[in-house]
């Protein structure tokens, strides 16, 4: 297969991109990314460029470019990672987000319908549905509710996607995945935020009460979910990813300053959020049931793995707080 990964240089794309090259060493990997900020070519270091991998830097809005990479490298599959993902950025610029997670899609989808691209992947979130009073779940038939600017362009860019496949017949497919965590997450994150504050003897914000409640799922996990859905879903599929691991914000903190031991006193509640969503969960009985996915990494062994990783990577992180953010 051949496959374009847009936003392969961001956290979870170059998890996939190092999952495939293991998985499906067979397949052509073509990874577009722009390189803003949170995307970072040092996450892909350790894999060279040859006839399976190569790297193109470029936006999804880029029609022309879109229409070159898929004739070029006679593309059947497009996997979409590239979008922006922090919810404080979408609240204080949410233009960008706009520009990059519904346009960006618009063009991805049109390209992709004009050149006779096989399929289509949106890698969506959990965020689409909102906050779910305990103690349910989404489904993937409950109505889209987005609170923030970021999570209102992924829904958006969801329903594109689905109208692509209504109006035009398109092979598409969309997972949306609970709060991954893991090697190579940009460190504006809860788990890698904490993880360097820690290590750097900095206090470690939480906001508001720190009761709210995300559902954890490890990013290889997540990963093997993406593969599955492309590979064997029906176009027109919606499936949720989670990783069943419903923790508070408080609860990932105190799990972080018991491995690294450090003192609970550097702890600082800080003004919440606006518009915080309280607690996200997914019910993924669907991907199951039809695909036969669940998480193979525990929530203790994925903490251990991800706490290890960024104690050992300190330079990665550490260059990547000196850059400029752009």
């Amino acid at each position: 297969m051949h496959l374009l990964i847009t936003g392969g240089a961001g956290f979870i794309g170059s998890n996939f991109i190092h999952y495939m090259r293991q998985a499906h060493p067979e397949d052509t990997l073509i990874n577009l990314d722009a390189l803003t900020y949170a995307g970072n070519l040092a996450n892909l270091a350790d894999i060279p460029e040859d006839a399976h991998y190569h790297f193109v830097r470029g936006s999804i809005l880029n029609h022309d470019l879109l229409v070159h990479l898929i004739r070029e490298y006679r593309i059947d599959a497009i996997v979409n990672f590239a979008a922006e993902s922090h919810v404080d950025r979408s609240i204080s610029d949410p233009m960008v987000f706009i520009d990059s997670n519904i346009k960006g899609v618009a063009t991805l989808l049109d390209v992709a319908r004009t050149t006779g691209v096989r399929r289509f992947q949106q890698v969506s979130t959990d965020e689409v549905y909102g906050s779910m009073p305990a103690p349910q779940q989404a489904t993937e038939e409950t109505p889209l509710n987005p609170s923030s600017p970021y999570s209102a362009a992924k829904a958006s860019a969801d329903l594109l996607v689905l109208a692509a496949h209504r109006t035009y017949g398109q092979d598409v497919t969309i997972t949306r995945c609970s709060n991954n965590y893991g090697p190579y997450q940009y460190p504006e994150k809860l788990i890698p935020l904490m993880i360097q504050h820690g290590l750097e003897g900095k206090t470690l914000p939480v906001y508001g009460t720190g009761e709210n409640i995300r559902d954890w799922l490890y990013v290889s996990d997540h990963c093997w979910a993406i593969d599955l859905v492309l590979r064997k879903a029906a176009p027109g599929s919606i499936y949720n990813i989670s990783g069943h691991n419903e923790r508070t914000n408080l609860a990932i903190i105190h799990e972080i300053i018991t491995q690294l031991h450090i003192d609970p006193q550097l702890i600082r509640h800080v003004a919440d959020r606006p518009g915080h969503d309280w607690r996200y969960s997914l019910d993924a009985s669907k991907l199951h049931h039809d695909l036969g996915w669940q998480p193979t990494v525990s929530f203790a062994e994925g903490m251990h793995r991800t706490i290890q990783w960024y104690q050992d990577h300190q330079d990665w992180w550490r260059d990547l707080n000196q850059q400029p953010v752009r």
